[in-house]
């Protein structure tokens, strides 16, 4: 598979009526350096898409790129059905953004911080002190922010984030350095605001905590799409196979004869588009129905797709 490949189902571009955001051919280019080549993507209101890509791959020049920071080289932007340059100030407030490291000044408390991002924003102090409680910042939201630990200030990062009710929300890196609770807290308010018609942009390396959040994934690669698509997609674009285990293997299916191409190591192991025609076989004609299906992760679909890349460029080179 290269840059070029299109997943089926994938890409769904002038598709649907309500686009948060489309990014069309974009391109970013500094003097002889590519940092984008080409990117097209869309997300729709109430759906999660994973950037996902090696470290210099372009994910945070996307972010940029969508949030009005930077303009590309080339190619069009459009937020919530408007040109992103031409309503970057209306965007400003539909927009709502968490960076990687996320910087407040320490000796502000926690909701002097909020308070200050409101009346930037124009958002009531009511609003404040419900996210202050949402997010269970009452006892510390008068301590500085230097006495606040990792996890609370990614708490208030997001609460400052999503202080306007963004339509569209961009999250770079959000759990990095939290434990798996402080990381569910975090997902499961992002799942809120995807109920309520927000669409969201997490940036993450941290791919088996995302894999069960997100709606569809990009995969980059140098400055390029690799990848789009639902994790199903993907498993159907990679050469890993989905696995069937047993808890205890029967006679009826090591001697049946259409099963036994597929036996290896005690386990069926099959390309992903046979999975439904396999178990059919299996319940239907061996009557078994104690097994276990295991589909290839998205932390081992990335990796397989990115193998699949570099040797695609050795090949050429």
């Amino acid at each position: 598979m290269n840059a070029a490949t299109q997943i089926p189902g994938g890409n769904h571009e002038n598709t649907m009526s309500e686009l948060a955001i489309q990014l069309t051919d974009v391109s970013l280019k500094y003097n002889d350096f590519t940092a984008l080549d080409g990117v097209s993507f869309d997300v729709e209101a109430g759906q999660t898409l994973a950037l996902l890509g090696h470290n210099g791959a372009g994910k945070s020049s996307l972010i940029k790129i969508i949030l009005g920071l930077i303009q590309p080289t080339r190619g069009s932007v459009n937020i919530l059905g408007q040109n992103a340059q031409a309503s970057q100030a209306r965007n400003s407030v539909c927009l709502g953004y968490l960076p990687e490291d996320a910087s407040f000044y320490d000796k502000l408390t926690g909701y002097e911080v909020l308070r200050y991002f409101a009346a930037l924003k124009g958002v009531s102090q009511q609003r404040v002190a419900s996210l202050i409680e949402e997010f269970g910042l009452e006892y510390a939201q008068h301590r500085q922010l230097k006495t606040y630990s990792k996890g609370m200030k990614q708490r208030l990062g997001v609460a400052q984030a999503i202080l306007s009710e963004p339509k569209v929300l961009l999250l770079d890196e959000p759990t990095v350095g939290l434990d798996p609770q402080a990381s569910q807290f975090l997902y499961g308010k992002i799942n809120q605001l995807k109920q309520a018609g927000c669409a969201v942009v997490i940036s993450t390396h941290e791919l088996s905590l995302a894999e069960s959040h997100l709606d569809r994934a990009l995969i980059m690669a140098k400055g390029k799409r690799l990848a789009l698509g639902s994790c199903a997609e993907l498993r159907s674009a990679c050469t890993l196979k989905t696995c069937i285990d047993f808890s205890e293997l029967s006679e009826r299916v090591k001697s049946n004869a259409y099963l036994q191409q597929f036996y290896q190591d005690g386990l069926l192991q099959i390309a992903t588009s046979q999975k439904s025609e396999v178990v059919q076989h299996l319940v239907t004609q061996c009557q078994v129905f104690d097994f276990e299906i295991k589909e290839p992760r998205l932390e081992d679909i990335y990796h397989d797709l990115m193998g699949q890349t570099l040797r695609s460029s050795v090949e050429q080179s």
